[in-house]
């Protein structure tokens, strides 16, 4: 072959792999946003600038606005020819998402608008809108593992005894005015008037009696607090966390363990991994998974075998 063909070979080679580039060099992510539009003005102008920064970036962005409780899960097991669903809200519209993408290629985006964003907090996801476009845009897509409660999933995690009780005493209006805080106001009310009746939790057929536990599927809690620090959204196992005390005082004392990100380390508070959970107790007591009250007990709290593709920042 003569220098002339040579070149023309190379030429034809380089031209080739340039069309082989273009489409991802031009063509972003094509991501569905899911937003509810009765989060607020604020909360509307924040997510419009996410979408027109995400469009900027050339990737494809439709739009879809949830009417009621659970319509964002219908929206994401309805969802085709997309690479990503984003979650534009709180824990709430994570878990719903979660539960519709059961059986799906599709990854799990985060834009984080709710009162709490547990998983945005333990994957480190910066919350300027720049930042989160980039993420949604170019971050690189991990598989997570997810929980399971009596049929229906979750992310971070789930909890029954004070904590479930704490839960589903926290109003609307509460969680709207103090954020993550509601909680901790909400567990000292409880702490003073509660009942306490506690339960039993069968951790890998190992029974342990508590006032309080919360199988945590990552590190965090509540928002940014750190209850169980060995936890991860990689590993296929919870780490439980059985609160012994009863009453104002103790209450008290984990409240602040917690934003001391030290709740592990009180001495009568435990931390036992486990892949099966059973919970029993006064049958009719709340259950909760991210944040809100799916279940009653007697509860079954199980990894799922399927996992989750979620888009974590780069």
């Amino acid at each position: 072959m003569d220098g002339m063909d040579r070149n023309a070979a190379r030429e034809a080679a380089a031209g080739q792999s340039a069309q082989r580039a273009e489409p991802s060099a031009v063509a972003g992510r094509r991501i569905l946003a899911v937003f509810n539009p009765a989060a607020g003005r604020n909360r509307k102008d924040r997510f419009d600038a996410v979408v027109a920064a995400l469009r900027a970036q050339n990737c494809a962005v439709s739009i879809a606005l949830t009417e009621a409780p659970g319509h964002a899960e219908a929206i994401a097991r309805a969802a085709v020819d997309v690479d990503v669903i984003a979650a534009a809200g709180g824990d709430g519209t994570v878990n719903e998402i979660v539960n519709g993408l059961a059986g799906k290629e599709i990854a799990l985006g985060i834009i984080p608008l709710g009162t709490a964003n547990v998983l945005a907090d333990e994957i480190g996801l910066a919350r300027s809108v720049a930042a989160l476009a980039n993420t949604l845009a170019r971050g690189p897509v991990h598989k997570i593992h997810v929980g399971r409660i009596n049929g229906r999933r979750f992310v971070m995690m789930a909890g029954a005894g004070f904590d479930a009780n704490v839960v589903a005493g926290v109003s609307l209006a509460l969680k709207k005015r103090l954020g993550p805080l509601a909680y901790v106001w909400q567990a000292a009310v409880e702490g003073f008037t509660g009942t306490h009746a506690g339960c039993t939790a069968l951790i890998d057929g190992v029974p342990y009696a508590t006032s309080s536990m919360v199988a945590c599927n990552g590190r965090r809690y509540g928002g940014p607090f750190i209850a169980a620090p060995a936890a991860s959204l990689r590993d296929d196992c919870f780490h439980v966390v059985l609160m012994q005390g009863h009453g104002w005082f103790n209450t008290a004392r984990y409240g602040v363990a917690l934003m001391l990100g030290v709740i592990s380390k009180l001495s009568d508070v435990r931390v036992v991994p486990g892949r099966e959970v059973v919970v029993t107790g006064v049958a009719g007591r709340p259950v909760q998974a991210d944040g809100d009250i799916i279940a009653h007990l007697p509860a079954n709290i199980g990894i799922d075998p399927e996992t989750v593709k979620l888009v974590f920042p780069a």
